[in-house]
């Protein structure tokens, strides 16, 4: 039998079978508790999709927190594994920063990296320890960076200016107004490139991020010189959505060579942030290396510097974000009109699109879907999957295989944890959807729903257009 949480949220029973199990290759892109129910419905976390949408909405963010938190175990536990020194994995939250996903990944052991004033006041607010925080940026304003200052967390320095406007604050406010030196790490470009989209590319030398590798001599010199700051570490990062080990672990060698010269200075630094950017899997074909199988390749590659240049181990940070996250969320849409063009192509538009996954638009990324209420039912349609919003370019998936569908099916688009919500839009005044985290069959709401009122809340009418 299938019984009912009480937010009405149906749980599994032992009849439940896996969703992998199914006549879909799609589904095993789904998060790791995904299953079939006895009315033939997909499930996460114990909770029947289908109803999920009737009692919040669509579209809707489904977080699967069984899967959040193994990606997340699976990282800490591969670094205590392959690494003799001491290490801490960062969540990349440019991926997803809400309270919610702060709060899990900080109750696993994790630190986050933020990127803004806004990440940095999630997370402080989410409860995260500030010596686990890291604050990136490649332009980060004054008030950011005294906020970091204040709060006590790391600042990731990416360029002379900011590096500059670090000593002048310090000088202007003194002991007096927070306490000294202020604890930075310096980023650097590395000079790496890899197969990846070229707007997430951000090792090679033509980067917006990071001082030049060239300049190492003269950033050293003026660091060292500087009571006021502390470079505790060195960081890089080489892109996102990689598939090859190689590249990481040709920056990891890069990086002890940083860290030999850093000593030659004077400075101390004990801390080495080799980045993240492993890819997921998509799409079928997609192929990236296991977390475990990553993190082997990059401790091992340390360690051998290390030892090569006969310097003591530094602790080790990784940022990861997409390959935490990515595949623990699924979008929830239903399913609306449809046009079919005789021998070219048909269409069917979902309640959604580029403002609540601008990446395909964005980045021609690729997508996977299943029909949550049709879930073990044969593919027999090919059709490309459409939004409601007024561009031509809306669409999520081209060519998607699907049952037949109709008006009022519940489409379910997998692997959207990452860069979705983070970079949702109010485009043609979409409300942003809601997201909801699963587990052990009980639902919860941790965004909730923009409104039409919501939309118009900082709209601001001069007197003399009001009628």
């Amino acid at each position: 039998m299938v019984s009912t949480h009480p937010t009405g949220v149906q749980q599994a029973g032992s009849q439940y079978l896996p969703a992998r199990r199914s006549t879909s290759p799609n589904q095993e892109l789904l998060p790791l508790t995904a299953k079939v129910n006895s009315h033939g419905c997909l499930e996460i976390g114990g909770c029947d999709i289908t109803t999920l949408v009737k009692q919040f909405g669509s579209p809707l963010y489904i977080l699967d927190e069984e899967t959040l938190r193994s990606a997340c175990q699976q990282y800490r536990d591969a670094f205590k594994q392959y690494y003799q020194g001491e290490s801490q994995v960062l969540y990349a939250s440019k991926a997803w920063n809400c309270l919610a996903v702060c709060a899990i990944v900080a109750d696993e052991g994790l630190g986050i990296d933020v990127v803004s004033g806004g990440e940095l006041y999630t997370a402080l607010s989410a409860g995260v320890s500030p010596e686990k925080i890291y604050l990136h940026g490649n332009n980060k304003c004054r008030s950011e960076l005294i906020l970091a200052i204040e709060s006590g967390v790391t600042i990731v320095v990416d360029n002379w200016y900011e590096l500059k406007t670090l000593v002048a604050i310090a000088e202007e406010q003194g002991e007096n107004s927070f306490p000294l030196p202020i604890r930075i790490m310096l980023r650097l470009t590395p000079g790496i490139e890899c197969h990846t989209h070229e707007y997430i590319r951000t090792g090679h030398l033509d980067s917006k991020f990071g001082f030049d590798p060239n300049d190492l001599d003269e950033v050293f010199t003026f660091v060292s010189k500087q009571s006021a700051l502390n470079c505790a570490g060195l960081h890089a990062h080489i892109g996102s959505q990689i598939f090859e080990r190689q590249p990481h672990q040709d920056l990891a060698a890069v990086m002890v060579q940083w860290l030999r010269d850093a000593a030659k200075y004077g400075l101390n630094v004990t801390e080495l942030n080799v980045g993240g950017g492993l890819g997921i899997r998509y799409v079928e074909s997609d192929d990236p290396p296991s977390i475990d199988e990553w993190v082997k390749a990059i401790c091992e590659v340390v360690q051998t510097a290390c030892a090569a240049e006969n310097l003591p181990l530094p602790k080790l940070l990784s940022e990861p974000g997409r390959s935490l996250i990515a595949t623990a969320c699924v979008t929830a849409y239903t399913i609306g009109s449809s046009k079919v063009i005789p021998e070219i192509r048909t269409y069917i538009a979902v309640d959604g699109g580029m403002s609540d996954n601008p990446r395909p638009i964005t980045y021609q990324s690729e997508y996977r879907a299943v029909v949550a209420n049709k879930i073990s039912a044969s593919l027999t349609e090919t059709v490309t999957i459409a939004g409601k919003h007024c561009e031509s370019g809306d669409i999520l998936i081209k060519n998607a295989q699907l049952p037949q569908t109709e008006p009022g099916d519940i489409l379910v688009v997998m692997g959207t944890g990452a860069y979705n919500y983070s970079m949702a839009s109010n485009y043609n005044r979409l409300p942003r959807p809601a997201a909801v985290v699963v587990s052990n069959g009980e639902a919860n709401l941790i965004l909730q729903r923009e409104t039409y009122q919501d939309l118009i809340r900082q709209d601001c009418l001069p007197e003399r257009l009001k009628k």
